[in-house]
């Protein structure tokens, strides 16, 4: 079993149904990314996963057990920033670390090294109230690893960080997968997802609408674009089967009208003599492959209703 199973998961509030038979897995050493658009049901979904709220259908295992049984193993950085504000930093931190079950010399010795790590050591004696938000934001994080989980689940870590933080945050996240770490990682901040994430599950609406490694999704949302590149600035020709033209950074990037394959874009500007100093097939970034998602999602709803 995997430490993190859901399977057919419901939660309603009210008649609002707001995750709808939601099932997936995360594997040990893997970093599992759970998207969609605000409302999807992502958050509802890590609550009950938590142990937070309880589902109304379906079952949720953390490390084989039901969530309130393994909060202890569980390393969790909520959404929202849930720190005591007038605690002092170094004295919240050992607190929080001993209610997961540290000693009190333990507690503070783990504390005062992540501290050290995130950059936040002189401020170990502030109230957290007087840490900006990017501060704060590391100090959650840090109560969330303090107690060495095998798991962690991570909604929104890079929120109120500045790219020197968040390339902090990304190699840690990297470094805990390769310690073996169980890692659900939800954010809207997509260009960090993609260069962490082993497999990613598209919420809209309550359900997942695509999921898979990213190279599968890659694949099954690309659209054949190719990208080619012409020697001294030469013009595109004429006539090419495309239904889309977009030339940037010297480069024109093409989609190939419905069933032209790359080749065949290749094969004809070769035949019209371009002079093709580079031709490559363009697979979408995650950022489009979660609009093509959500919008096949929405669409497909209008037309049912």
């Amino acid at each position: 079993m995997n430490p993190v199973e859901i399977q057919s998961l419901v939660k309603r509030y009210g008649d609002f149904t707001a995750v709808d038979h939601v099932s997936f897995s995360v594997a040990s050493g893997t970093i599992f990314a759970l998207l969609g658009p605000n409302g999807a049901g992502k958050t509802s979904t890590i609550r009950v996963l938590m142990g937070i709220l309880f589902p109304d259908e379906g079952e949720v295992r953390l490390l084989g057990r039901p969530p309130h049984e393994t909060r202890e193993q569980v390393g969790y950085l909520p959404e929202a920033r849930g720190l005591y504000r007038d605690a002092r930093l170094l004295e919240l931190l050992i607190y929080l670390g001993v209610l997961k079950g540290l000693r009190l010399a333990d507690a503070r010795q783990r504390a005062l090294a992540w501290l050290e790590r995130f950059g936040l050591a002189e401020w170990a004696g502030r109230k957290v109230h007087e840490l900006s938000h990017g501060m704060q934001q590391k100090a959650q994080l840090v109560a969330a690893l303090l107690h060495d989980p095998p798991v962690l689940v991570l909604d929104e870590p890079f929120q109120g960080l500045d790219p020197v933080n968040v390339q902090l945050v990304k190699e840690l996240v990297a470094e805990l997968r390769h310690q073996g770490k169980t890692i659900l990682l939800s954010s809207h901040q997509l260009v960090h997802v993609e260069a962490l994430a082993d497999e990613v599950a598209l919420i809209s609406r309550g359900r997942i609408v695509a999921q898979g490694s990213l190279e599968a999704l890659r694949r099954r949302y690309a659209r054949g674009d190719v990208a080619v590149r012409l020697a001294n600035g030469a013009p595109l020709p004429e006539g090419l089967p495309v239904r889309r033209v977009e030339q940037r950074n010297g480069a024109w990037y093409l989609t190939p009208e419905a069933g032209v394959p790359p080749q065949e874009i290749l094969n004809r500007l070769v035949a019209q003599g371009a002079p093709v100093e580079r031709f490559e097939v363009v697979f979408p970034s995650l950022e489009e492959i979660f609009l093509r998602a959500v919008e096949a999602s929405e669409s497909q709803e209008e037309v049912v209703a």
